[in-house]
């Protein structure tokens, strides 16, 4: 059995985009985020400027490189809006780095430190699928806002009731998920969660596969989707082609209260996947009783799913910029820790709606 790296928790989730302020001001507006801090050239950081954004325990950063030169804009160029990082908190950056690294994680960044007035972090960066990157960050000795550079720059939001990060989602080229499922069994020692097949994620035109990975806790999971052939082009092709590449498809964002949320959202611009109200019709004989009216469900058209252990309720957003990649995902769990497999068909035909819409079925 290999041994996981003591990862403690996802710090924060960078989002690389075309422009922070402007990116900020909509999940502020949209999602109800608020801003906790600011680093730019204003506090000495001269090469990028970013944005903390919080909602419970989510943490978003939005980061514009500022010079053409930069990596970064390379990148955002290649890719368009979307996730560059998602951080670990961990006590040991260099253990962690090393033992990556020793097990066959590409290096992006070795360990360094940066500090301010509120004391020093470490950090150090891996390369996954794609060009996503995962950071180990430190904060034993430090005491600040977020981290060195950022200062605090306070814009409180209402909220939406979002509460955590309960599960980030990667597309890969065809034949690469099992190489990224052993990938994250090997590197972080992490477990298959749970999979899917295209017998079981599939409709009338199009498939994809999904294995689930995750930390020994539950708490961090990362599930890995490659396209299956199929009558048309499938959902995650169509981000494959967009994208350039691999990367994040969504964020699943924890709710205690998803017809508030999601009420909120809608109120506030948010645009989601419809399914036809046909859905409704037979989805209670599959699913039974919940404590939520389900009248409030089909209104808001959120989308519910049983297993042994209870049920979800789920909602997915449209893309949140212009090339259909990352979108988000809203999700309430009551008792149930699966992902909506019955779920899938439904979701599917409404995505490939979306995708003829686009010319790209």
């Amino acid at each position: 059995m290999i041994e996981p790296l003591p990862l403690k928790s996802i710090h924060h989730v960078e989002l690389l985009v075309g422009n922070a302020k402007q990116a900020a001001f909509y999940y502020r507006k949209a999602f109800g985020f608020s801003q906790l801090a600011y680093a730019g050239p204003e506090t000495g950081v001269r090469d990028q400027a970013s944005y903390v954004l919080q909602q419970g325990d989510i943490r978003l950063v939005v980061s514009t490189p500022m010079f053409p030169t930069d990596p970064m804009s390379v990148h955002l160029q290649k890719h368009g809006d979307g996730v560059l990082d998602i951080a670990f908190l961990v006590d040991d950056v260099d253990a962690c780095y090393n033992e990556a690294v020793g097990r066959g994680a590409r290096a992006a960044l070795p360990p360094y430190d940066r500090a301010d007035e509120f004391g020093r972090i470490r950090r150090a960066k891996i390369r996954a699928y794609g060009d996503t990157l995962h950071s180990f960050i430190s904060l034993a000795d430090y005491r600040g806002p977020f981290l060195p550079g950022y200062q605090l720059r306070r814009r409180p939001s209402a909220g939406a009731g979002l509460k955590k990060i309960d599960h980030i989602v990667g597309n890969v080229e065809d034949g690469r998920m099992n190489d990224w499922g052993t990938y994250y069994n090997k590197v972080l020692g992490f477990h298959q969660f749970m999979s899917f097949d295209d017998k079981d994620i599939s409709t009338e035109f199009t498939a994809l596969r999904s294995k689930v990975m995750a930390d020994p806790t539950g708490t961090i999971k990362f599930p890995i989707n490659e396209p299956a052939a199929g009558r048309k082009k499938s959902q995650i092709a169509e981000y494959l082609d967009y994208n350039l590449g691999a990367g994040v498809q969504h964020i699943a964002l924890l709710t205690d209260d998803i017809v508030h949320t999601v009420s909120v959202l809608r109120d506030n611009g948010v645009e989601f996947l419809q399914v036809p109200p046909s859905y409704y019709d037979i989805v209670w004989d599959r699913v039974g009783d919940v404590d939520e009216r389900k009248d409030d469900i089909r209104e808001l058209g959120i989308l519910v799913d049983r297993d042994e252990s209870g049920y979800l309720l789920q909602l997915f957003t449209k893309p949140v910029e212009d090339r259909p990649t990352l979108f988000y995902e809203i999700i309430q769990r009551k008792g149930c820790e699966a992902f909506g497999k019955g779920n899938f068909k439904s979701l599917f035909q409404a995505i490939e709606r979306e995708q003829a819409e686009r010319g790209n079925l």
